[in-house]
């Protein structure tokens, strides 16, 4: 039964993503309590990630990168998140499921003045076997690189889960995001530091006013998770120099 749900989920979501992979809420064990999908839906057993791949072609115009990236982002994020709605649709229709969409972007957590998602999408696309973790912080598919956006569902229905790729995505001895990084988000040792990268490369033309002062900070996540929805980008050098973001050599 779990399986036959399994396939028409993926014939269901085939035309319209370019990956999808399934992860049990058991590989989730290590997750914040408040970000756990157990927190997200009532008697969750499944994480469903998918993604659709965005064109490699914006991170290299000589001109325009920032404005085909901020574009792209925001266009896909909605995309993804009428797909999870409507996935969520689909997955109850077939039995007794509840399932929950998780938002692409915002409305984001603020914990110590930083932001959470809901859940974690790229660790989420970890557990359900879509990539690994590279060296940048970011994940990366085997294919795709970091080209992914990702959006995902919660769900109470048992699915089986997709094999979990362990292996390092990063060449050896790479350190070209590192060395290409304007903001220094990477401290001695190589670690990424996303409380540095963040500040730098995400900005918005109401976060100046609006969180200038306690009235404004005191209301940090509704302004960002409204007002400041759509952020500008001002930084694209670890996508842009990162080999893995190159085509697959097959497909070349």
């Amino acid at each position: 039964m779990s399986k036959d749900l399994k396939k028409n989920i993926q014939e269901y979501m085939a035309p319209l993503i370019t990956e999808i992979g399934f992860a049990p809420v058991s590989r989730f064990d290590n997750a914040p309590e408040k970000h756990h999908p157990a927190r997200i839906c009532k008697n969750a057993e499944t994480v469903i990630v998918f993604g659709i791949v965005v064109p490699r072609g914006m991170l290299h115009s000589p001109d325009y990168r920032l404005y085909f990236l901020h574009r792209t982002y925001h266009s896909v994020y909605m995309h993804l998140d009428e797909l999870g709605l409507n996935l969520c649709n689909f997955i109850e229709s077939k039995g007794n499921y509840m399932a929950v969409p998780i938002p692409t972007f915002a409305p984001l957590v603020y914990e110590n003045m930083m932001p959470w998602g809901v859940l974690s999408l790229k660790h989420a696309a970890v557990n359900a076997g879509l990539g690994a973790f590279g060296r940048s912080g970011l994940m990366y598919h085997p294919e795709h690189g970091a080209m992914l956006r990702l959006g995902a569902v919660v769900t109470s229905a048992p699915l089986p889960g997709d094999q979990v790729i362990e292996n390092d995505p990063c060449p050896k001895k790479c350190r070209a995001c590192q060395e290409v990084c304007p903001s220094g988000a990477f401290d001695a040792n190589g670690a990424f530091k996303k409380e540095v990268c963040l500040p730098y490369s995400t900005k918005h033309a109401i976060y100046p006013i609006a969180l200038r002062d306690e009235k404004g900070l005191k209301h940090l996540e509704r302004i960002i998770n409204t007002a400041g929805y759509n952020y500008w980008l001002t930084c694209t050098e670890c996508l842009r120099i990162c080999p893995l973001n190159r085509r697959s050599p097959e497909k070349q």
